[in-house]
């Protein structure tokens, strides 16, 4: 598709400023003074207004074309609206089996340098995951399928569905990013930053880039996670 046609799939900005301000129920979007909808029409109202004005800089930033791909944020408080309110039971539980086979007990066999960073980096995160919510994981070594305990998963579900509908639904994001569950709900709780949970995520291949370099696509890939890794942070510390 040329560069033209993807501009004509595009939105023409339509508004000259977007703002937060407070509403009956939440804090706002606005463009010249209107709250724009998600696409089942719902306005977008935030809890905060640190994330209200967190979602405003996004549109504030589109220059002649709306670009929602530029718009994670946005695009976040869009689901997360039009999404959770009616299946939270079924986001958590799609979370919860990310947790019942938790990416951070799978352990690499060798070289023992990144044994021992595995064991280190992760197994922190894991002691702070059974500390802060009494969440006790079992590591293993290799890729072969370890059974989390039964009282582990169902400890996950359970504060997942006490989470508010903004909260859930960026741990449901930054589930995704990560593959795990605990460094997903670490980074809600300010235990890690963003960038920090996403390096922690790639460990392995970080470990290998390292030892061998990275081409231009991994880098590229990187780059663009590292943005939706920026950004869930702030989405977490705006609703703190």
């Amino acid at each position: 598709m040329s560069d033209k046609s993807e501009l004509l799939l595009k939105p023409k900005r339509f508004y000259k400023a977007a703002a937060a301000a407070p509403v009956e129920g939440g804090f706002a979007v606005q463009l010249d003074s209107r709250t724009p909808k998600t696409p089942d029409k719902k306005p977008l109202v935030l809890p905060t207004r640190a994330l209200a004005e967190m979602i405003a800089a996004e549109w504030e930033a589109q220059v002649e074309y709306i670009d929602h791909s530029l718009m994670p944020a946005t695009r976040l408080a869009f689901t997360t609206l039009d999404r959770i309110p009616e299946t939270r039971t079924g986001v958590a539980q799609e979370i919860t089996a990310y947790a019942a086979s938790e990416h951070l007990c799978y352990r690499a066999e060798h070289p023992t340098p990144l044994v021992e960073r595995q064991a280190r980096e992760w197994g922190a995160i894991l002691d702070w995951a059974k500390a802060e919510h009494g969440l006790i994981f079992t590591p293993v070594a290799g890729v072969i399928h370890q059974p989390q305990p039964p009282a582990t998963v169902a400890a996950v579900e359970a504060l997942l569905l006490t989470l508010d509908d903004f909260a859930l639904g960026g741990v449901a994001f930054a589930n995704g990013l990560f593959g795990s569950a605990v460094l997903a709900l670490a980074v809600r709780a300010g235990r890690l930053t963003g960038p920090r949970a996403l390096d922690l995520s790639r460990l392995e291949e970080i470990f290998q880039a390292e030892q061998w370099g990275q081409d231009d696509e991994a880098t590229a890939r990187a780059a663009a996670l590292a943005v939706e890794a920026e950004m869930i942070d702030r989405w977490f510390a705006g609703l703190r």
